[in-house]
């Protein structure tokens, strides 16, 4: 379908908040600002609107049968000899990056981990309350003028320390809007008022101290929205008066059509782009819902869904020899473990895969890695530091290495068993539950979670539903036997936070939201857009 241009029709719908602001927050949400934020609003939410309508047309082709390709239109732009802007020397060496909600304490601890990078994030591991999205910039503002300090309830003071992880920003995805901040009636994209305020208060500041704006971009299904996020940045750089490739990104390839379009993403921000990412959990979740309707597509238990398996082995490799033809970096994927201090074998056991993880991103060629928690920081580094002497592996180029469509495709083998059943069920209830309380970024299992956990866990359970799957010992898993254990896990919840009414009540709730979300016939395509509408 044709995309609009970024020209706007009209001139910019004023904008109006229906939240309430602390007072820290007020000077962030400026005249000013809002101006800023109601002219990108005006110039790019028509193509917004007509990507996402892109995006529904192509998954209606993958449930006729279609499957992903490269792109005959640009085999030329594949085959060119060309390569990004050049990587800013501040982050020429990212080789443990950690990432986080922007939450004040969260912010200081992350910054202050001995990781090179923090990723400061809007979106799968913050719940958007409008108390988090205001407070997050509040807390923004104040980091980037190193101000930025939190006093404990118990009385414990946090501070930035001397030298701290270089900041970047993940704003929402193209497809979440912010209910609280309306351009006539109709809510802004939550992609727009994330980036505009952030750079509208901060991006003269952060290269007045040497830096500049980073961003993560998530969830890009295609190159036209890469061509969205530069527009994006070039209308911003030059309203703000800054030079044409002052902002620049990392992306994530955490669909299944972006890991076919690479190239071209990396080419539509060759200005402004770092480098790609390896989403992987939102990976394997879109591996489920592109393939949705197919019954040969279905996976096993999701702890059988590792990087070893070929399909992302591939992706992961395939990432790596595109970037670094291009010179741009590539970013490993996330170790979400917690250590576990009461039990030392168990911490161990944990450790040794964290560590084997690693030690295969490193080898295979990535530039760096995630952690979800600081005391992840010291294994990834040494891991890296052994094996990537260098600031980066640029030079690894990967030649000889051939892959195509079907290495991409290959489903992986495996059992579904009731363990696997039963700890989706658990885990998208528990996660679901507290989201709905304000808290995206979840401890669970001894796992850091964020959405996308949750989003492989409902989409499991409706795939294999949808499928007739059936466990190891035989039995088909329909509605009555996901419902079953609905109940169970909904009661073992409740016991086990039975001190806590609101937390109950945010659990029955939360199972609603998974039973529609496992059990109806259409697949709903994010479990934030109808958990959004409860959320306090």
């Amino acid at each position: 379908m044709a995309i609009p241009s970024t020209r706007p029709a009209d001139g910019p719908i004023p904008i109006r908040l229906t939240g309430k602001l602390e007072a820290a927050e007020r000077s962030i949400f400026t005249p000013q600002a809002l101006a800023f934020i109601a002219e990108l609003d005006a110039r790019f939410e028509p193509r917004r609107a007509a990507l996402l309508t892109a995006r529904a047309e192509r998954q209606q082709r993958f449930d006729g049968g279609e499957k992903p390709e490269f792109l005959a239109a640009t085999c030329a732009l594949r085959a060119g000899d060309w390569k990004v802007a050049p990587i800013p020397g501040e982050v020429a060496d990212r080789r443990v990056e950690i990432t986080g909600p922007v939450d004040r304490k969260m912010i200081i601890n992350a910054l202050n981990s001995g990781a090179r990078v923090f990723m400061s994030d809007f979106e799968d591991s913050l719940a958007p309350t409008w108390r988090n999205v205001a407070a997050g910039q509040a807390n923004l503002y104040d980091t980037v003028r190193r101000t930025i300090a939190f006093r404990s309830p118990e009385g414990k003071d946090y501070h930035l320390n001397p030298e701290t992880a270089v900041l970047m920003l993940r704003p929402r995805g193209l497809h979440l809007i912010e209910k609280h901040v309306l351009a006539g009636e109709r809510p802004v994209a939550g992609a727009l008022l994330d980036f505009g305020l952030y750079v509208f208060h901060n991006a003269r500041e952060l290269l007045a101290r040497g830096s500049r704006p980073y961003f993560y971009l998530p969830k890009l299904e295609s190159h036209h929205e890469a061509e969205w996020w530069r527009d994006v940045f070039v209308h911003a750089e030059d309203k703000l008066g800054l030079a044409r490739g002052t902002f620049r990104a990392t992306v994530l390839i955490e669909t299944l059509p972006a890991a076919f379009e690479m190239d071209e993403i990396l080419y539509a921000l060759r200005e402004h782009i770092l480098g790609l990412n390896c989403g992987r959990w939102d990976y394997i979740f879109s591996f489920i819902k592109k393939f949705r309707r197919d019954p040969r597509a279905v996976l096993p238990d999701r702890a059988q869904v590792t990087m070893t398996t070929h399909f992302l082995r591939s992706y992961s490799r395939l990432l790596i020899a595109t970037c670094h033809r291009r010179g741009a970096f590539a970013m490993g994927g996330m170790a979400a473990q917690i250590p576990i201090k009461n039990d030392s074998k168990a911490n161990e056991e944990a450790l040794a895969k964290v560590r084997a993880d690693k030690e295969r991103e490193a080898g295979d060629g990535h530039d760096g890695t995630w952690v979800a928690h600081p005391g992840l920081v010291p294994l990834a580094r040494e891991v890296f530091d052994r094996l990537m002497p260098a600031p980066n592996q640029l030079a690894k180029l990967g030649e000889g290495l051939a892959l195509n469509a079907r290495d991409l495709l290959e489903v992986p083998q495996g059992q579904i068993t009731e363990h696997g059943l039963r700890t989706n069920v658990r885990v998208a209830l528990h996660y679901l539950s507290t989201w709905l309380g304000g808290n995206g970024c979840v401890p669970i299992d001894n796992l850091m979670e964020d959405a996308a956990t949750a989003e492989i866990s409902r989409a499991q359970l409706w795939q294999w539903r949808t499928h007739g799957a059936r466990l190891e010992d035989g039995r088909c898993v329909d509605a009555t036997l996901i419902e079953r254990t609905l109940r169970e896990e909904l009661a073992a919840f409740r016991a086990r936070f039975a001190v806590e009414p609101e937390v109950s009540e945010q659990a029955g709730q939360a199972a609603d939201i998974l039973r529609s979300l496992a059990l109806d016939g259409e697949f709903a395509e994010f479990l934030t857009l109808p958990a959004y509408t409860r959320l306090a």
